[in-house]
């Protein structure tokens, strides 16, 4: 978890000193994260069932096909028939799982003890996904908008006044101090199992020290390019490392230092359905009327990745659901 963290770590001054990045460094995380873990991340889900619940490897592919055909088919209707409402639903969406993945990660990779019951985990979850999707908008609105509007825009230009409220300062306001209030919570609700119990406060320290630096992460890096990077270099690592523990030989291979094995098995498995998804893109590019900018192609991306995502949240919902008991 160490990488991730100084790559965030590292961006915040970087875009502090670089404060106006030209378009195609902001978009460059975006980009590499096409082949390099981003979109690959959530290209194995078909392995998921076999590996975590012993599922025949047959059962398993039909299983997961069918779950992304539907969920993906319906997704991409309400794309068309409602943008604003699919946009919604893909900034509610990513909140949820960008934070169900930090969660398992902390207890799995981070030593968070403090994390131990349902409350703690969901209350975990508000805080840690919350952090990419609200603190941009919080801190930057007007960047925020101009890639909600392109999204929504693909489909319907008008339709994106309806999320309009989203961006006064009075609601970014409210929205800004209730989730910084929630944070301090968080912690000091998961501090208790620390006092009442024997337990290493070292993972509840690094709880804090996560959430305050993607606070100020999120707060002073263009939201583009720190989502992006987020996205590729945060969550899809993080959730690459979850699925090399439920591989019994990139398992066995990570225990003793093997790391390229591990990531040379996560690419070969994941290799045939990326490059199946790099078809979506290409059908919506094809699809969707576009002027050919970089901020339409970006948007386009994000709607394949909107229509990946909710089946994806699905599989990894059941692996909670088995990890956890």
């Amino acid at each position: 978890m160490a990488g991730p963290v100084g790559v965030i770590s590292l961006a915040i001054p970087f875009s502090l000193v670089f404060s106006d990045l030209p378009a195609a460094v902001e978009f460059a995380p975006f980009v590499l994260s096409v082949l390099l873990f981003g979109l690959p991340h959530g290209a194995v889900d078909h392995l998921v069932p076999a590996r975590l619940g012993g599922v025949p490897l047959g059962r398993s592919l039909a299983v997961v096909a069918g779950v992304y055909a539907v969920l993906m088919a319906v997704y991409l209707a309400i794309w068309i028939i409602s943008p604003a409402l699919a946009m919604l639903a893909f900034l509610l969406m990513t909140w949820f799982h960008w934070g169900q993945g930090d969660v398992f990660a902390l207890k799995t990779f981070g030593g968070a003890t403090h994390i131990q019951t349902a409350g703690d985990r969901w209350l975990s979850l508000i805080v840690r996904g919350g952090l990419p999707m609200l603190v941009p908008l919080v801190a930057q609105p007007a960047a925020y908008r101009a890639v909600v509007e392109e999204l929504i825009g693909l489909f319907d230009p008008a339709a994106a006044a309806a999320l309009t409220p989203l961006f006064r300062l009075d609601i970014r306001l409210a929205l800004g101090g209730l989730f910084a209030g929630v944070c301090g919570i968080s912690l000091l609700w998961t501090v208790r199992h620390i006092r009442n119990a024997d337990i290493s406060p070292a993972g509840w320290g690094w709880d804090a020290v996560e959430i305050s630096l993607l606070w100020l992460f999120f707060w002073v890096v263009p939201p583009i390019f720190a989502v992006g990077l987020y996205f590729a270099l945060w969550h899809a690592v993080r959730h690459i490392g979850r699925l090399a523990i439920v591989d019994a030989p990139s398992r066995d291979a990570l225990t003793v230092g093997a790391w390229p094995t591990a990531l040379g098995r996560f690419y070969r498995d994941a290799a045939p359905l990326t490059a199946v998804s790099l078809l979506l893109f290409v059908g919506l590019y094809v699809v969707v009327p576009t002027d050919g900018s970089l901020e339409t192609l970006l948007a386009v991306y994000l709607v394949g990745i909107a229509v990946l995502t909710l089946p994806h949240v699905a599989i990894v919902t059941w692996m909670d659901r088995q990890q956890y008991g």
